[in-house]
């Protein structure tokens, strides 16, 4: 016989799980959720969302570190496209929008496990992740296929960051223990769990092991620390007036800077000016003056034409580092009056301000009146200025034995033998083609190092320790404020903190198995309807739904039929009373 008897079930509000069962799944209501085991498929989801996190996190870390060369990417883009414009501020937009939403998702989904609910991520949010992870990958793709020297940064980032994140790497696998811990004591010894299990412990055990592969110039004794580098303003200080100008220059010398570097063109009349492009638009008014003209190369005018342009209005107008707004009225008036600065300039402030000067010619097309007398042009406008030859340091390979007396250096690496063998006697070489052992090697064999472009704290701080004598940057206002290295380690310091570090790791997660095995057994010694009953006892004192339902007893002798939604009260239903 089958008997209908009324149920009296009390739930409480969990608005904490409806949250995040909500906003990672819609699954708002209480009967929409489970804690069964998630299906293939959604198990397949979440290694997408964490693969789509981890090259989120990979991406958005290169871009932090890439900050030191954004100034070139933008010239890049630049020579690409005609048109100058800082192409790093959508980049930098999407990847925090993207970045931030697919951990939020990560933090839902870790919430899940953690609380033992099953995952089932809502389709808008599926969309979303393949968007995101597809963007990035183009991200990737793009990037290689413009700027693919510069992945070189990661690796020469890590000695500055690799103590650091190797510990907060080590802090977040601990915490992930309990999650781990927790899945899988409940699950039992199951041959998923126990790979999850595994994996795990190698992770940490690579973790433990890191330090044996992370090197850095920065973990070496204090009084091994070489002088401060001598900073050259490469441009002048482009960051706070146009570059190569008279003001930038003399923004430069205000940083307090050793020497000045320019780039060096001659014009159609033979008279040697400083510009860095190949033709007059980005940072002179030649649309407006020449507008037939402002494609051609810029030595192929006359130095009456080039005078004529006005240098400065282009930086108040695209505030390529965005430091306009911090310009007084002033600087701001000269600035719209600037014109194109001749060499012979340029030396006269250097020889006045006692400093030295580097030049980095630009050779003119071979229809130029002057192709084979640019050298001489040159060497004619620094004696003019009256600076002495010993404060010229000079680069181009071509013709070193007319310009003797000049210092020499070399833009290419080459052995220290074919350096000696060319009467060079220092080397000027981008940042990711110095490492610490090159570096000692030429410093060892007397020859000067100067690296470029450096404009970072942490980039400048990992040179001081390699012991770079000096290094050129368009930024000496921000390495002005660098007074000592960011950080500085000795040997023993560091191994201290690698072995603490990982014994403080091994005791919280031994902690954390342990715990959640008595946590588990706890719970499972736990008689079903004693929890239910010593529930009914304490709800009337809490603020409680009251439902009321019949269920159909097909077996009166077995009482209640066993589901999970009417026997366990972490899914809300509480059994009051059943006859």
């Amino acid at each position: 016989m089958v008997k209908h008897q009324p149920l009296q079930q009390v739930y409480e509000k969990q608005l904490c799980l409806s949250f995040l069962t909500g906003i990672y799944g819609c699954r708002w209501k209480r009967y929409q959720r489970s804690h069964d085991n998630s299906s293939k498929w959604e198990c397949a989801w979440f290694i997408i969302l964490c693969s789509t996190f981890s090259l989120l996190l990979f991406w958005a870390y290169f871009w932090l570190e890439a900050h030191n060369d954004y100034n070139q990417f933008n010239w890049l883009l630049y020579n690409r496209s005609g048109e100058w414009k800082d192409g790093t501020v959508p980049i930098l937009a999407t990847t925090a929008v993207g970045f931030s939403y697919i951990t939020f998702l990560m933090i839902l989904a870790l919430c899940h496990i953690s609380l033992g609910q099953q995952l089932n991520l809502y389709w808008i949010h599926k969309i979303g992740v393949l968007a995101a992870l597809i963007t990035t990958v183009s991200g990737v793709v793009s990037i290689s296929d413009v700027w693919g020297d510069e992945w070189d940064i990661i690796l020469i980032s890590l000695q500055s960051t690799g103590p650091f994140l190797h510990i907060g790497a080590l802090a977040a696998v601990t915490a992930l223990g309990w999650l781990v811990a927790g899945h899988v004591i409940r699950a039992g010894r199951t041959k998923i769990h126990m790979i999850v299990l595994l994996v795990y412990l190698s992770v940490l055990l690579v973790l433990y092991m890191a330090p044996l592969a992370i090197t850095s110039p920065c973990i070496m004794d204090r009084n091994s620390l070489k002088p401060r580098p001598d900073v050259i303003g490469r441009r002048g200080a482009p960051m706070l007036a146009p570059e190569n100008t008279l003001m930038s220059f003399n923004k430069a010398l205000q940083q307090g800077v050793s020497s000045l570097e320019a780039d060096v063109s001659v014009s159609l009349d033979g008279v040697p000016f400083l510009m860095r492009d190949r033709t007059l638009r980005r940072t002179t008014n030649i649309a407006k003056v020449f507008p037939d003209k402002q494609h051609e190369d810029a030595s192929l005018f006359n130095w009456t034409e080039i005078r004529s342009l006005n240098a400065g209005q282009w930086f108040l107008e695209s505030d390529p580092y965005w430091t306009v707004g911090s310009l007084t009225g002033r600087d701001r008036n000269r600035m719209g009056n600037l014109t194109v600065c001749s060499l012979v300039e340029m030396l006269r402030l250097t020889a006045r301000a006692n400093r030295s000067a580097l030049l980095n010619l630009h050779r003119p097309p071979p229809e130029h009146p002057h192709y084979k007398t640019w050298i001489m042009d040159t060497l004619w406008a620094v004696q003019r200025s009256g600076i002495s030859q010993k404060r010229v340091t000079w680069t181009p390979d071509t013709d070193r034995g007319r310009v003797r007396g000049l210092q020499q250096t070399s833009l290419e690496k080459l052995s220290v033998e074919e350096l000696r063998h060319r009467g060079i006697s220092s080397l000027t070489l981008r940042y990711s083609q110095a490492s610490n052992k090159d570096i000692q090697d030429f410093l060892v064999n007397n020859m000067s190092v100067m690296v470029y472009p450096v404009n970072e704290p942490w980039l400048y701080s990992v040179l001081w320790c390699s012991g770079v004598p000096s290094v050129s940057s368009d930024a000496p206002q921000v390495l002005r404020k660098v007074p000592y290295p960011i950080w500085l380690m000795s040997p023993y310091e560091y191994c201290l903190v690698w072995i603490t570090s990982d014994l403080v790791s091994i005791a919280i997660v031994t902690g954390i198995f342990i715990f959640q095995k008595w946590r588990m057994s706890g719970m499972q010694n736990y008689n079903p309807e004693q929890i239910m009953l010593s529930a009914v006892t304490r709800r009337p004192s809490r603020d409680v739904n009251i439902m009321k339902e019949k269920l159909i007893f097909s077996e009166v002798s077995n009482g209640v039929t066993n589901t999970d939604e009417h026997l366990y009260p972490e899914n809300g239903y509480d059994i009051g009373q059943y006859k």
